[in-house]
């Protein structure tokens, strides 16, 4: 873990390597906040990192949303996203609850386009399933919006997990 401060003196490249994967794959956010430092806080830290992705084009955030994994699905994703959907017992699903999953993703994914994204952390694979069979009735623009938030709420944990303050 390393302090804000330790954070604010590392080079370009470093605070890019440290911070790179706080959005899924996606380290232009945090080479982009780099130039804005120093920052007051990490809640500072991650508001500039979402107007980064706000003032983003729609392609770009298209882009950030369709780099997160489908909940409860059995492909390789980043350690964060493993350990986040481990926590949430989407690693532990039984063979019904695992094709339950797939169907409503990929009802979900071929109506938005988009994979289901939540912040898992602090709920359990009922809750997820219930807000995925919730959310699955909501409009393309109302589902972008919120996918966008989930991933802000994402990349808070996350910081606040690398950062400490």
């Amino acid at each position: 873990m390393i302090t804000l401060e330790m954070l604010q003196k590392k080079s370009h490249k470093e605070f890019t390597e440290i911070l790179g994967d706080t959005f899924e794959h996606s380290p232009w956010i945090p080479e982009q906040a780099s130039a804005s430092r120093p920052f007051s806080s990490l809640l500072s830290l991650h508001q500039c990192m979402v107007d980064i992705v706000n003032h983003a084009p729609k392609e770009m955030q298209m882009d950030l949303i369709r780099k997160h994994p489908n909940l409860g699905d059995k492909v390789e994703m980043t350690a964060d996203s493993t350990k986040e959907q481990r926590g949430a017992g989407l690693k532990d699903l039984t063979v019904l609850e695992y094709e339950n999953f797939l169907t409503l993703n990929k009802r979900y994914e071929n109506k938005f386009g988009f994979p289901f994204i939540l912040a898992v952390r602090g709920k359990d694979k009922h809750d997820i399933y219930e807000a995925m069979e919730s959310r699955i009735h909501h409009t393309e623009e109302t589902e972008f919006e919120t996918a966008l938030a989930e991933i802000y709420q994402i990349a808070l944990f996350r910081l606040q997990e690398k950062i400490k303050s």
